[in-house]
C-alpha cells in the first residue's frame, strides 16, 4: 500500500466524487430494483412529528458530527466573505437579501446530509466523502433541476429586493450599513421597505418550502422524476400546511440563529436541519 498525502487526500475524494457523476445505476445506488414502480402516498402529520424529526436529526448528527462539520465548514467562510465584500464596497442594501435569500437555497446544501441519513438508515457508512455518493446517483439530473429551480427563485428574490429598495429610497444602492439602518428605522419609507420586504420574502419562503420539503430527499430515496417529486411535495404541503409552516419557521429561526454568530453556528444548525428534514420526509410519504 502507498501512503497518501493527508493534505491532498480530501481533494482526491472530491475529485473522485465529481468524476463519478451519474455513474451508479438504480440497482447499485438503491439496491432494490422493485422500488422504481412504487407509488408515493402522502400522509398527514402532526406538530409532534416535527419534534420527533428534530430528535432524529440530532441523533444522526451525533453519529456523523465530525464528517458533517467538515462538509459544511466552508459555507460560513464564503458567506462571511460575501457579506464583508457587500458592506465594504457600497452595497450594504444587499446584506439582508443575501442572508434571507440563503433560506431559499439552503435545501441545496442539505443534499449531503440527506445522503448521509439515507446511508445510516441502510446501515451503511456515512463519512463525509460517502456523502459525495449523491453525485453518483442516477437521480443527479433531478437533483440538478431542483437546484436550478431554487437558484432561479433566489435570483428572482434578489431582483425583487433591489426593486423594492429603489422604489422606497430612490437610490440604486446604500453606501454604508449605518445610514441604511437609520433610514429604515426612522422614516416612513424605511418602515414601508421593511414591511414590504418581509411580506414578499415570506411568500418566497413558503413557495420554496412547498416545493422542496419532500422533493429533495425523495429523489435520493427513490428513482422518481423531477415532476413526481415536485408534485408530491406540493401535495404534502397542501395536506399538512399547518405543521409544515411551523417547520418552515423552525428552519428559518435555526438558520437565523446560525447566522447570528458570524455564520459559524451554521456548521451545527445546517447538518441537524438537513438530517431532520430527511426524517420529516419519512413521516410525510409512504410507498405502496
Amino acid at each position: 500500500m502507498r501512503a497518501q498525502n493527508p493534505f491532498f487526500w480530501p481533494f482526491q475524494q472530491l475529485a473522485n466524487g465529481i468524476l463519478s457523476v451519474g455513474h451508479a445505476d438504480d440497482q447499485t445506488y438503491w439496491d432494490a430494483p422493485a422500488l422504481d414502480r412504487a407509488a408515493p402516498m402522502v400522509q398527514r402529520i402532526g406538530f409532534g412529528d416535527l419534534g420527533a424529526a428534530l430528535a432524529d436529526g440530532v441523533a444522526d448528527f451525533s453519529k456523523t458530527r465530525a464528517d458533517a462539520v467538515l462538509l459544511i465548514v466552508i459555507l460560513p467562510i464564503v458567506g462571511l466573505c460575501v457579506t464583508l465584500l457587500a458592506a465594504g464596497h457600497g452595497y450594504a442594501d444587499l446584506i439582508f437579501p443575501l442572508f434571507s435569500g440563503f433560506v431559499l437555497v439552503s435545501p441545496i446544501s442539505a443534499f449531503a446530509f440527506y445522503e448521509m441519513s439515507r446511508r445510516l438508515e441502510a446501515n451503511q457508512q456515512a463519512r463525509w466523502y460517502d456523502a459525495l455518493g449523491v453525485l453518483a446517483s442516477p437521480a443527479i439530473g433531478s437533483v440538478a433541476l431542483l437546484s436550478l429551480t431554487l437558484i432561479s427563485l433566489f435570483i428572482l428574490w434578489m431582483g425583487t429586493a433591489n426593486f423594492l429598495f429603489v422604489a422606497f429610497t430612490g437610490k440604486p444602492h446604500a453606501l454604508a450599513f449605518g445610514p441604511l439602518l437609520l433610514h429604515a428605522l426612522t422614516t416612513l419609507n424605511g418602515w414601508g421597505l421593511i414591511v414590504t420586504s418581509f411580506g414578499i420574502g415570506f411568500v418566497f419562503a413558503v413557495i420554496v418550502l412547498a416545493l422542496s420539503v419532500v422533493s429533495f430527499p425523495m429523489v435520493l430515496d427513490r428513482p422518481v422524476g423531477f415532476v413526481t417529486a415536485i408534485g408530491t411535495s406540493l401535495r404534502a404541503f397542501a395536506l399538512n400546511a399547518g405543521p409544515l409552516l411551523a417547520w418552515g419557521l423552525i428552519v428559518a429561526l435555526g438558520l437565523a440563529l446560525g447566522c447570528a454568530f458570524l455564520l459559524v453556528g451554521l456548521v451545527v444548525v445546517l447538518p441537524i436541519l438537513g438530517h431532520a428534514t430527511w426524517h420529516l420526509y419519512r413521516r410525510l410519504v409512504r410507498w405502496d
